[in-house]
């Protein structure tokens, strides 16, 4: 099934855990689509945010199914919370 990149990544998914990984490991999480795969992520966060994804890990929650994304050196999750709002 393929989706829309707006569709695989449904909302940012902020604690004080997940900013501690934005800025000591350059990694974002949001919730997903439960049917996502790694590539559908991947490829949404480099289409919607400009940036490049070095990883992608899933988590399952009571909140529904995470992705945890680690972006390239190059790029900032830092700067990216930013722009999302986040910080």
């Amino acid at each position: 099934m393929t989706f829309h990149p707006n569709e695989v990544l449904l909302k940012p998914y902020v604690t004080e855990k997940t900013l501690l990984m934005i800025e000591k490991e350059n990694k974002l999480t949001f919730i997903v689509v439960k049917s996502a795969t790694k590539a559908q992520v991947r490829q949404a966060m480099e289409k919607l945010f400009n940036v490049k994804v070095d990883k992608v890990n899933f988590v399952i929650s009571k909140y529904g199914k995470k992705a945890i994304i680690k972006l390239k050196k190059e790029y900032s999750a830092e700067e990216l919370g930013v722009r999302l709002g986040i910080f």
